[in-house]
């Protein structure tokens, strides 16, 4: 009996291993051989760790995950500080893209378990997008926006006519939006550059002596100086924060061509606070390698229960460059 225990708790044990492990492959996208099984590898072996992980409740082991530059795993030890997270899929076979700078695959299933104030829920759905330099190493792993959206800038070609330039735009809006996930205030610091506009839109209630109410967006102004200082109080006061965008809107600026205006629907969700409104980013693009965001703004989305009109939403002609 004690000996068929033992067989039985070892299957146990063999079957909940493999149900951890995730294999991942690459449909089509991925000419050169060796660089497809080198990424398939990768990528299996990293998620097979995330899952490793969280099941025991500890850090990841880079290690295991293969050759895992040391700024990939920073930028994946924040965000798993901040919000641990699983790949419940033990098979993803998904298309790989080849970029100007290598290689990407995206929409890589996550279930993200924040820990602390909130209860794990099905709403908790992401994707996330892994880039490769031309030799299958990895360079970057972020929260992606959706494939849809994604694609829907990537195939537009009236306002932005280099395929390049499109997926740099979009790879660091990825970035930015992760920034917020992993609590990154040292990338964020960075990519503002330090003239930033920063506009913050509240919806101001008014009752009038007539018995009836009123609402505005009231607008105030920051410095970037200002808004670093209250974006790290905002990080220590909140346990997780995740934001979302939807709704993208990439225009390139009718006279600079390295300056694009990105407009997008952004959800916030923290431990002390939810909110959804418009997000606009002006992008400069002049240096590839370091582009800076010289105007932020954000406004609710509805005022009133009414939605914002489209005509109010800031955009690209509202300023002057």
């Amino acid at each position: 009996m004690r000996k068929l225990l033992l067989i039985v708790m070892v299957a146990l044990l063999s079957i909940q291993s493999q149900a951890d492990n995730v294999t991942f492959i690459v449909s089509d996208g991925i000419d050169n051989a060796g660089i497809k099984s080198k990424i398939e590898s990768g990528v299996s072996r990293m998620l097979t760790e995330i899952n490793a992980a969280q099941e025991a409740g500890r850090s990841l082991n880079f290690s295991a995950m293969g050759n895992i530059a040391p700024r990939v795993q920073q930028s994946m030890a924040m965000l798993w500080e901040n919000s641990p997270f699983v790949c419940t899929d033990e098979e993803i076979i998904e298309h790989g893209l080849t970029t100007g700078t290598g290689y990407q695959v995206r929409n890589i299933p996550l279930m993200m378990k924040p820990t602390g104030e909130r209860e794990f829920g099905e709403e908790e759905y992401q994707e996330a997008v892994i880039s490769f330099d031309k030799q299958g190493n990895v360079e970057s792993f972020y929260l992606s926006i959706s494939m849809n959206l994604y694609m829907n800038v990537i195939k537009s070609n009236l306002e932005l006519t280099d395929l390049r330039r499109r997926q740099l735009i979009l790879d660091y809006v990825e970035q930015f939006r992760t920034a917020y996930n992993q609590k990154d205030i040292n990338f964020l610091n960075q990519v503002f550059s330090d003239d930033a506009l920063i506009i913050t839109g509240k919806v101001i209630t008014t009752k009038h002596a007539e018995g009836f109410t009123s609402q505005k967006v009231q607008y105030n102004k920051q410095s970037k100086e200002q808004y670093i200082s209250n974006l790290r109080g905002i990080f220590k006061r909140n346990s997780y924060i995740k934001v979302t965008f939807d709704e993208i809107e990439v225009m390139r600026h009718p006279v600079n061509p390295n300056f694009y205006g990105v407009t997008l629907l952004q959800g916030w969700t923290s431990s002390r606070y939810h909110d959804e409104g418009y997000l606009f980013l002006l992008w400069d693009f002049t240096n590839e390698n370091a582009p800076q965001i010289h105007v932020r703004t954000w406004q609710p989305d509805k005022i009133g229960g009414k939605p914002l009109p489209k005509d109010e939403v800031f955009s690209l002609s509202d300023f002057d460059i």
